[in-house]
């Protein structure tokens, strides 16, 4: 199966590095000093799942030296969507699958517009890991788990040709009958846990240990899943205490990407996620204090130092 990987970074490249070494034929499209060293000295893979080094390793700038594949692996940062989602035209042929492993839930409806729902496979990343050096992905502790599925819940060849790869991969997956409920699942934790670790500038271990921080991460959720369920989102009772037990079990050094992009000073996806939630309690009528705090008190961190 060919696969260009459009957003070479800690998810797309986690998840190109395991499927290039497991014998798919793989094209990271990044820029840059990552570019370059993928060029030179091929992708490595820093993980307690094993550490794989993907040499020689395909990599572009161009998607349009690439051409038609079978499956895009869209993993851009969110202020990146619209315009990766341009630039991703010459790989999309008449059957090929454009999954979004991104943050947010905004990405399949941009990808839609931009592209054709025919294209568009929902998918959801569960992993900490970044670009530790150019050509070096970073993965931290061990939780490394994805799901992927059709946006309308259906089977599909190409969502089963995806999850045979990733088996082969040795990469941990579902495939998923309902896609955008399990978006939305991540949602409510992620921009929850980014939000706070980025506002109070540490891990996860010191803000679920003190009771007020927590307290403050408990209220985060449960807005967060309040929007959700306005939405039509249909997530389970105790989802808020669920998602607490499931913090508790996190490593307590771990840090969102959000985290460490602000210590980088670099841009902040704050506006797709605490700043979405605000947005849509604003359209819905639901209060949103916590994440208003977040993104007000990060709104001039947002652009990064440039």
């Amino acid at each position: 199966m060919r696969i260009a990987i459009m957003g070479s970074g800690g998810v797309g490249g986690y998840l190109g590095g395991r499927l290039a070494a497991s014998g798919q034929d793989v094209t990271f499209i990044a820029r840059g000093a990552h570019l370059d060293a993928i060029r030179e000295r091929g992708l490595r893979i820093e993980s307690a799942l094993g550490e794989v080094t993907v040499r020689p390793a395909q990599a572009s700038s161009d998607p349009a030296t690439v051409g038609p594949v079978d499956l895009v692996i869209f993993a851009v940062k969110l202020y990146d969507t619209e315009a990766a989602a341009e630039a991703c035209r010459p790989l999309v042929g008449p059957a090929t699958g454009v999954v979004t492993f991104q943050n947010g839930v905004d990405s399949p409806e941009v990808l839609t517009r931009v592209l054709g729902r025919e294209h568009v496979v929902g998918g959801v990343a569960q992993i900490a890991s970044v670009i530790g050096a150019p050509g070096v992905i970073r993965h931290t502790g061990t939780m490394a788990r994805f799901a992927c599925g059709e946006l309308d819940g259906r089977t599909s060849a190409r969502v089963e040709a995806l999850a045979a790869a990733l088996r082969a991969a040795g990469v941990e997956h579902v495939v998923s009958d309902a896609i955008q409920r399990d978006i939305w699942a991540k949602m409510v934790f992620l921009a929850t846990f980014a939000g706070l670790t980025a506002l109070i500038r540490l891990p996860i271990g010191p803000i679920r240990g003190d009771p007020d921080t927590r307290a403050l991460y408990r209220d985060g959720l449960a807005e967060a899943l309040a929007v959700a369920r306005a939405r039509g989102i249909a997530l389970p009772e105790g989802f808020v205490a669920q998602t607490l037990a499931r913090t508790d079990q996190l490593p307590s050094q771990m840090k969102s990407s959000m985290l460490e992009d602000l210590e980088r000073g670099k841009r902040l996806e704050l506006a797709w996620l605490s700043g979405a939630i605000v947005r849509m309690g604003a359209e819905l009528g639901i209060p949103t204090p916590v994440h208003g705090l977040v993104t007000t008190a990060l709104k001039l961190h947002a652009d990064g130092r440039g």
